[in-house]
């Protein structure tokens, strides 16, 4: 192997990294997402002792990444109802099926949400 073949490894390995931190996370920053990739970076920096600058670049290309993989979960409105949202991945093939009285109490009503709005405003 070449040290341009280690070198692409590591850096894919280590934005691997990143991208399973930004997914296992991202539900805890909903609103700032500057947060979010601050944190991300730290835990390179200090947990894969990654130097910033690479991190800080390793956490953008993951950032576009899960933007891809959020993108391509749809709402599968034939399997879904008035109480029950199914979402499926096609690519992974998973299926979620989410009571809507949980989507209400966790992202709706949440006391932090200050993101969404009432179409009827």
């Amino acid at each position: 192997m070449n040290a341009q073949t280690n070198t692409l490894d590591y850096q894919e390995c280590m934005q691997n990294a990143a991208l399973a931190f930004l997914e296992r996370h991202q539900a805890e920053h909903l609103g700032d997402l500057s947060t979010l990739l601050n944190r991300t970076i730290q835990h390179l920096v200090t947990s894969l002792d990654v130097t910033e600058s690479v991190a800080i670049k390793l956490v953008s290309l993951a950032h576009i990444k899960l933007g891809e993989i959020a993108s391509r979960q749809r709402l599968d409105l034939d399997y879904s109802s008035n109480t029950v949202v199914v979402i499926k991945d096609p690519i992974k093939g998973f299926c979620w099926s989410v009571p809507v009285s949980l989507i209400y109490e966790r992202i709706l009503n949440a006391p932090d949400n200050v993101r969404l709005r009432s179409a009827n405003s």
